[in-house]
C-alpha cells in the first residue's frame, strides 16, 4: 500500500533514535537530602540507580526557580500547595505536573501509573516509571 508521500521510503529504525550513553549521576542520600560522599569526593552511580536520583530530584526541584537549570528541569508541583481545586482535581493536576517534569529525559519512556493520596491535609504520592534501564518506583 502506498503511503501518502509515495515518493519517499522511511529508514526503519532511523528517525530520532540514537544510542545513549549509559546514565550517571552522583548517589543522592534521601533521608538528609544530600550528595552521599565518601572521604569528601561524591559517589557516582550508573544506570537504573542514576534515574532514579535523577527522577527523585527533578520532582523535588521547583521549575522557573533556578537560574542555574534549564527550564524543562523541575516540576510544578509547588502550585498545588494552598490551592482551591477539589481532591480530585488536585490528584489529576499531581499526575499531569509529574509526566511533565519527567518526560523530558530520553532515557524516560513513560509515566504509567501516579498514584496520589491524602493523608489530613497532606498531598502524598508515588510514580511508577519505565525506562530504558527497567521500572523504577519513586514516591513524591
Amino acid at each position: 500500500m502506498a503511503g501518502i508521500f509515495p515518493f519517499m521510503e522511511a529508514q526503519a529504525g532511523t528517525l530520532g533514535k540514537k544510542e545513549l550513553p549509559l546514565f550517571r549521576e552522583y548517589a543522592w542520600d534521601y533521608g538528609s537530602g544530600q550528595m552521599k560522599l565518601v572521604n569528601g569526593a561524591p559517589v557516582v552511580v550508573e544506570g537504573q540507580e542514576a534515574l532514579q536520583v535523577w527522577i527523585y530530584k527533578a520532582l523535588h526541584t521547583a521549575r522557573y526557580r533556578y537560574l542555574g537549570y534549564s527550564p524543562y528541569y523541575g516540576s510544578e508541583l509547588e502550585k498545588l500547595v494552598g490551592s482551591a481545586y477539589t481532591p480530585g482535581a488536585t490528584q489529576l493536576e499531581l499526575a499531569r505536573y509529574v509526566r511533565e517534569a519527567l518526560t523530558v529525559n530520553p532515557y524516560i519512556t513513560g509515566v504509567p501509573r501516579v498514584e496520589a493520596s491524602f493523608r489530613g491535609n497532606r498531598l502524598e504520592g508515588s510514580v511508577t516509571v519505565d525506562t530504558i534501564y527497567g521500572e523504577v518506583k519513586v514516591d513524591v
